[in-house]
């Protein structure tokens, strides 16, 4: 191995992913054991479980978070509206809770809805840093109050923006660059919506 291979496999494992870990599922969420973060997101990747937060306000409008350029995945992308990983024994809820008050200081004070709406099996990969494959949740919330107060290590930007337009015309959208994670996640909303409709 040369020096520089050697030095940027050191810089990988120094990363602060490195030393967290994740839990490993099967495609039904059942918990398996847990394992390195790190090691979930890199080579062929490990199945795990992860959820996402679409966060809304009283206008039907969803806040758009611009990841940071410092993550290691889809830095810069556009997320809707937190997306993370519950820690062993934390509940889907209990780790949006968490979530929304390290990235965005909202507490739960500000909204009294928050629910789980959804769960998906995906993989996806990014460039030549690594994956993503995620058994994720998703979990929506209404802010009744909208103060916000963003961490500059988590959050790049904010945007509010109408919900069902993103759907409806996503080419109107393409140069914010969203996240996967999140387009499966609108787009499974938006089919279920319209099955209910039938």
């Amino acid at each position: 191995m040369s020096t520089k291979e050697q030095s940027a496999d050191e810089a990988e494992m120094a990363h602060k992913n490195a030393a967290q870990q994740v839990i490993a599922v099967d495609g039904e969420d059942n918990a398996i054991e847990l394992v390195n973060r790190l090691e979930a997101h890199t080579g062929d990747g490990i199945r795990h479980r992860a959820f996402t937060v679409l966060v809304f306000d009283r206008h039907g409008r969803i806040l758009l978070a611009q990841r940071s350029p410092h993550k290691r995945l889809w830095d810069t992308y556009w997320d809707g509206t937190v997306a993370s990983h519950p820690s062993d024994g934390e509940s889907y809820e209990e780790a949006t809770k968490n979530r929304l008050r390290e990235e965005l200081g909202i507490t739960p004070d500000q909204y009294d809805d928050l629910r789980m709406t959804d769960i998906f099996e995906y993989k996806r990969y990014y460039e030549n840093a690594g994956l993503e494959h995620e058994v994720c949740a998703v979990l929506k919330v209404t802010l009744q109050d909208v103060s916000l107060d963003p961490d500059e290590d988590e959050v790049a930007g904010l945007l509010w923006a109408p919900y069902d337009r993103i759907c409806d015309h996503p080419a109107w959208y393409r140069q914010l660059r969203l996240c996967p994670w999140f387009e499966i996640a609108m787009r499974r909303d938006f089919h279920d919506r319209a099955s209910l409709e039938l």
